[in-house]
């Protein structure tokens, strides 16, 4: 006799995201014994995903130079010749690995590989209770501290947050950034229809305010996770374990989920102060891009920025749309023939750490960055 198919709750001890494909197997008597072991390794691997929350690792060979109270400096170098390159990752809740996810797929070793063999990263920390009343200053000043130990002039590459602090710096300190690599940052914020530009202006800064009282001062990573989710709710709470039910049997499918996983779930938290102040000045304010803000004492202008400057935008990317990276084109002060404008294939993160996107894309920003 075969099994009927019953509703979710009739199998309390699997989850919501698990019942598809184990309810699925029991209406299929010929194939139970496989479907079963098929199952129990999925459910294996679930699970694993979600307690094994250990922090993701570089996976290029680097030194620690330093730790600071914001950021740890790692240094990847190959060679000490030349205008080092430092790499700003995002600060935006999750761990700075993104820009070194693994072998083969990995923005560091690109660099490294296409002419920048002195290259430095940023690798954001998490922020503690102590840090909460940090702002924009405190890692501006830090950042500097890094530039001065590396030399005191760098080709910087900025990717979506780290990308306009990346250029606040290079406006504060113009004559410290030899070339600026802008990747899916946002700087006109007005710009273009993103999400992001759409919870900032709909959303009250009560709202915001709130989620940082909620985490004890600090917005919590875990907060702005659920956020990021929210904006494509069946791709990561069902189409994701389907696709990992589909391909259970595939290790190097499931070694790449893994891996995505762990960096995925494992989140940093915000001071909250900086959180706010970069909602309402930059997101709402638009303070930045209009020449308004105030960084390290003096009001920041885009004008400043005189060095090369390369942008780069994803064609489908949700986050930072198009137009709110090349609105960045007109408002620098370099000038457009110092300028060079493209946009990759992909969405946000494929902007980073797609394999395509590195073997075209990074590989030219490489060659461009070296002077070549």
């Amino acid at each position: 006799m075969k099994h009927e198919l019953k509703d979710a709750h009739h199998y309390p001890e699997v989850g919501v995201p698990l019942f598809w494909p184990f309810g699925l197997a029991l209406g299929f008597e010929e194939a139970a014994v496989d479907a079963a072991a098929r199952n129990m390794r999925f459910i294996d691997e679930v699970e694993k995903t979600q307690i094994e929350r250990q922090p993701p690792k570089w996976a290029t060979a680097n030194r620690v130079i330093f730790e600071l109270h914001t950021l740890t400096l790692r240094d990847f170098s190959r060679a000490s010749d030349g205008v080092p390159v430092l790499v700003l990752p995002p600060y935006a809740g999750h761990t700075s690995t993104i820009a070194d996810f693994h072998e083969g797929q990995s923005l560091i070793a690109t660099l490294l590989d296409h002419g920048c063999s002195h290259a430095a990263a940023i690798d954001w920390r998490s922020a503690t209770p102590e840090m909460r009343y940090y702002d924009v200053d405190n890692y501006l000043a830090e950042i500097n501290v890094c530039v001065d130990a590396l030399g005191g002039k760098v080709r910087l590459v900025g990717l979506c947050q780290g990308g306009w602090c990346a250029a606040m710096y290079a406006s504060r300190f113009p004559g410290k950034v030899d070339r600026l690599v802008l990747a899916g940052s946002p700087i006109d914020t007005n710009a273009g229809d993103g999400a992001i530009r759409e919870a900032a202006h709909e959303l009250p800064m009560r709202f915001y305010e709130d989620l940082v009282r909620a985490g004890g001062g600090l917005l919590k990573g875990a907060f702005m996770l659920e956020g990021f989710k929210a904006l494509h709710p069946v791709q990561q709470y069902v189409e994701k374990f389907v696709d990992l039910y589909e391909h259970v049997d595939d290790p190097s499918y499931v070694g790449r989920f893994e891996q995505f996983e762990r960096w995925y779930e494992c989140t940093l938290n915000l001071p909250g102060a900086w959180y706010l102040q970069v909602v309402q000045q930059l997101f709402k304010e638009n303070r930045f891009a209009q020449g308004r803000f105030v960084g390290l004492g003096r009001t920041l202008s885009l004008g400043d920025i005189t060095c090369p400057v390369y942008l780069l935008a994803g064609a489908n990317d949700d986050i930072t749309p198009p137009a709110q990276v090349f609105g960045a084109a007109p408002l620098l002060g370099c000038g457009a023939a110092k300028i060079r404008q493209a946009t990759a294939q992909g969405g946000h993160i494929g902007l980073f750490m797609g394999r395509k996107v590195l073997q075209s894309d990074w590989v030219e920003i490489a060659g461009w960055l070296a002077g070549k």
